[in-house]
């Protein structure tokens, strides 16, 4: 890429950054209340996206190899702890995928 390519995509990519933090400010002002369907989304998409993450991590998992799927196991058991004790999505996320990196890297 040129140097004017590069400083066009930065540019695009400010500005889509830009809107997409700032629409819902628009959409949704302070003196207004938040619709029902937005509230109820706010609720239930941190399971969906657990969720998500547990197929995603799990569809290549051999139960059948070395080492069975028990580091995927043992880290998906921490998540599942870690969010029933602190109720807080990106701690359970991150100390999860810290812990799994661990077993990975250090344990299997």
């Amino acid at each position: 890429m040129t140097k004017s390519q590069i400083l066009f995509s930065i540019i695009i990519m400010a500005v889509c950054t830009l809107i997409t933090r700032l629409l819902p400010f628009l959409i949704f002002p302070e003196h207004r209340k938040t619709p029902p369907l937005v509230t109820y989304l706010g609720a239930v998409l941190p399971y969906a996206i657990i969720g998500m993450l547990e197929v995603y991590c799990f569809k290549q998992v051999s139960f059948i190899q070395y080492p069975f799927g028990i580091p995927e196991m043992i880290g998906f058991l921490f998540v599942i702890f870690v969010h029933r004790w602190k109720h807080h999505l990106l701690l359970s996320i991150g100390g999860g995928t810290l812990f799994y990196m661990i077993l990975i890297r250090f344990v299997f």
